[in-house]
């Protein structure tokens, strides 16, 4: 089980929403550890962590879906 890095909040995801809006950025977050990984699409579902290796990450956009 992997240690929570920094934890995701929607303060972290609203930021990563906005960066993507104007294209600064294609940021997700992995709900295992809380890792921001760059190269997300808005609706990446299950991508592979790269710092803790689940398959756990998820579009900023997609997480604000998931949890409104």
């Amino acid at each position: 089980m992997s240690e929570r890095k920094e934890k995701l909040t929607m303060e972290r995801i609203m930021e990563a929403m906005e960066e993507n809006t104007f294209g600064l950025s294609n940021t997700g977050f992995c709900i295992a550890c809380g890792s921001e990984q760059e190269g997300c699409e808005p609706d990446a579902c299950k991508y592979k962590c790269e710092s803790c290796g689940e398959y756990k990450v998820y579009g900023a956009e997609e997480l604000l879906i998931m949890y409104a």
